[in-house]
């Protein structure tokens, strides 16, 4: 079937329902003129009248009847079908391919998904932990979280978590062994677990600022790990100092089981953020769960 032969049966079937060319125009937005041509032409291309036209009435034909038996329930099933892919459109739905570091992950994510995905059945989110830095428009992930200093500049970046800080740890029987260092610059004389990047495959090397005075150091240890709970656990048997997160180095504080040191040179800086292309297309669901982890303070 053609476009234009479902404009004639819609034109037919409003003209045939109103009994009046001159309500159905104006219900169709068109002019009467332009409205008896269409049925003509349809009665054209049927060979048969399907209206009877008189100055004061219009009514079917017994052939318009007919036609509109079979035509009035399937335009009123296209008219419901229609309208329910409009509920779609507007109900978020659709698959969120997202990739993100493990703690951004724990920490952040997984909470607000926890709390979401109930309410949206038809959200569906697929999360790739990767500490790495992935390209998201080369791999087709919806959208990335990193720290917001590492965000490039043609991405839209929406903060999702506070400002973050690290914390150097160790245990109280590295302590009761080594003297606690009091400014970054004794780390040379301890022994440091080291953090190997997944990037550039290099040492992390321990950032430190105070008093607008910035430092990297590069320490010194028997051991090296990709693996932050790995570095834990060297930290707590006694192994040597850590640089981690502070909120993940919270808990053994809390419990005693770490000590931290040089706290006033650990700064805030930028929290994680939510990053994707800016020419993206945001779908219902892709908006709705950006607002769900915006970071509000």
């Amino acid at each position: 079937m053609q476009r234009d032969e479902l404009v004639d049966l819609n034109a037919f079937l409003t003209v045939a329902q109103e009994r009046s060319f001159t309500r159905a125009a104006a219900k169709l937005s068109t002019s009467q003129s332009a409205l008896s041509y269409t049925v003509r032409r349809l009665e054209t291309r049927l060979g048969v009248r399907l209206l009877t036209r008189t100055t004061r009435r219009v009514a079917p034909t017994e052939a318009g009847e007919r036609l509109l038996t079979i035509l009035g329930p399937a335009l009123d099933d296209i008219a419901a079908e229609l309208s329910s892919l409009g509920e779609l459109r507007e109900r978020p739905a659709g698959t969120i391919r997202i990739t993100a570091s493990e703690h951004a992950a724990n920490s952040l994510l997984w909470p607000v998904l926890q709390k979401l995905l109930p309410d949206y059945p038809d959200v569906r989110v697929e999360l790739t932990i990767d500490a790495g830095f992935t390209d998201i428009v080369a791999e087709r992930y919806d959208a990335g979280v990193r720290l917001g200093e590492s965000i490039a500049k043609d991405m839209v970046a929406v903060r999702i978590g506070p400002d973050l800080r690290m914390a150097v740890v160790g245990s109280p029987a590295y302590f009761a062994r080594h003297p606690k260092p009091r400014i970054p610059q004794d780390l040379a004389s301890h022994r440091c677990i080291n953090l190997r990047l997944p990037t550039a495959g290099g040492l992390y090397a321990w950032e430190f600022g105070k008093g607008g005075r910035e430092l990297r150091v590069r320490v010194e240890g028997q051991l090296a790990f990709n693996n932050v709970p790995m570095i834990f656990r060297a930290a707590v048997a006694g192994f040597g100092l850590a640089c981690v997160l502070e909120d993940q180095a919270k808990a053994y504080v809390a419990e005693g089981s770490l000590v931290r040191v040089l706290a006033d040179w650990c700064p805030p800086f930028a929290g994680y953020h939510l990053y994707y292309p800016s020419r993206r297309q945001q779908s219902a669901a892709f908006a709705l769960l950006v607002e769900a982890l915006r970071y509000r303070k």
